[in-house]
């Protein structure tokens, strides 16, 4: 027994089964010791966790326990937490867990996902699984990733599935077939299912997909089927809401709330790049009770959506500053103490907020080292890693900067600093071969 598992040890899939064990276990007693039985504050994850609780008893998708029809925010972290409800337990700690749970199965898809973005490089089997692990390793201890696995809300199935599409999307830059964007396309719709914004990375993946096909002579089908299938993945929940709403709901009605609560007096002059629930006003009735002249949510986020682009249209010289600092606050170099105060509301310990932005600082350098030496070696994942980013950056553009909103980027951010890092690891074990009569000693370059 012993020998099976000292030889297991010796592979890539025992050495990353240990890695997401010990990740398994930082996270299980975060959740025990820390995050069990504490009551949920007045944010989002009220939302997922009532809507769930609603789901399970057979009263699907309502606006904030009214009578009007619900889409607040996108579906699927409230269908996943519906089976979790059930019982007569108590049902917010079992919902914490169901989200830990994923946040486990996170650990071990980044690990993977590092391991394939470096061998359709061709850079050999051994640096793949190298940067593999240390991507796994990375994941198992940052806290960016498990300060929200024990949270009710939408992040943690986010970066579960947009690691799941980096993971299907560099297969599909392996074999870029008709089958492989369309299953990219259905893991991305899964996943702009539960942040809508992460529909972005659909038109990124497609971009990608149509570069390296006009490449290798290949017709803009795979790409045409990585939109197909985002599209087809989102087309029932958008079927759906065109029966309950009087508004047109692609997605969610929070868009309007998201846009105004961004673009105010607050967020443009005091707290600038940030969102603040002081700027959508005085509470309405209808938020509250069942006032059949109230609009509906899809009317309401119409309307506070207006009202945002108007306040835009009226302080047009503010806008580059406010851009600006957006950005700032995304990269964790502006409004840290409004960070931590959006943090703190969302139930993450301030203490582990600040280790998150610490570790960010680091492994933000190290993965500007990942994708300088990606591009050295002209590595193509890059590309595909890129596109999450991306999005990020004009998620943040539009909208604020926070780092809920980053959350889709951090798998990206976490391979490319195990890239780096990989890198400079070899490179300084690399052997220096006896320089001849003459000439300059060389180095051997068998790294990332």
């Amino acid at each position: 027994m012993r020998g099976k598992v000292a030889e297991a040890l010796t592979t890539f899939r025992g050495r990353l089964a240990v890695i997401t064990l010990v990740g398994a276990a930082w996270r299980l007693f975060y959740l025990f010791v820390l995050k069990w039985n504490r009551p949920l504050l007045l944010n989002d994850s009220m939302y997922y966790s009532i809507q769930a609780g609603l789901n399970a008893e057979g009263s699907w998708f309502k606006h904030n326990l009214t009578d009007f029809p619900g889409a607040e925010h996108g579906p699927l972290t409230s269908l996943y937490l519906t089976p979790w409800s059930l019982g007569s337990g108590d049902g917010v700690n079992a919902q914490r867990l169901g989200i830990t749970l994923l946040g486990i199965v996170t650990v071990a898809v980044i690990g993977l996902v590092g391991r394939r973005a470096v061998t359709i490089g061709g850079l050999g089997v051994t640096t793949a699984e190298r940067v593999g692990l240390v991507a796994a390793a990375i994941a198992a201890v940052y806290p960016n990733l498990w300060i929200n696995d024990s949270l009710v809300m939408s992040e943690t199935p986010a970066v579960l599935l947009v690691s799941l599409a980096l993971y299907v999307a560099l297969g599909h830059h392996r074999r870029p077939t008709v089958a492989n964007g369309l299953l990219l396309g259905f893991v991305t719709g899964l996943a702009a299912l539960a942040r809508s914004e992460i529909a972005l990375l659909a038109l990124g993946f497609a971009a990608v997909s149509f570069v390296v096909g006009r490449r290798r002579s290949l017709r803009i089908w795979p790409a045409a089927a990585i939109l197909a299938g985002t599209i087809a993945t989102l087309m029932p929940w958008t079927i759906y809401n065109a029966g309950r709403f009087e508004e047109r709901v692609l997605l969610t009605t929070n868009d309007g709330n998201t846009l105004l609560g961004a673009n105010c007096d607050i967020t443009y002059y005091r707290d600038v790049g940030g969102w603040d629930v002081l700027c959508l006003g005085p509470l309405r009735a209808g938020g509250l009770g069942h006032d059949p002249w109230d609009p509906d949510p899809s009317e309401e986020s119409l309307e506070r959506r207006e009202q945002a682009v108007d306040y835009v249209r009226d302080h047009l010289g503010r806008v580059p500053i406010v851009v600006m600092a957006r950005i700032g606050r995304a990269l964790d170099v502006y409004g840290i103490d409004s960070l931590l105060y959006l943090d703190t509301g969302e139930e993450k310990d301030r203490a582990a907020a600040w280790a998150g932005i610490v570790c960010w600082w680091v492994l933000a350098l190290c993965a500007v080292a990942g994708w300088r030496r990606a591009a050295r070696r002209r590595l193509a994942a890059r590309w595909w890693l890129l596109v999450p980013v991306i999005a990020v950056l004009l998620t943040t553009i539009a909208f604020y900067g926070a780092h809920r909103i980053r959350a889709p980027a951090e798998p990206s951010v976490v391979v490319l600093s195990a890239i780096g890092i990989v890198a400079m690891v070899e490179r300084r074990r690399a052997p220096t071969p006896p320089a001849e009569s003459g000439s300059a000693p060389v180095l051997a370059d068998s790294s990332v």
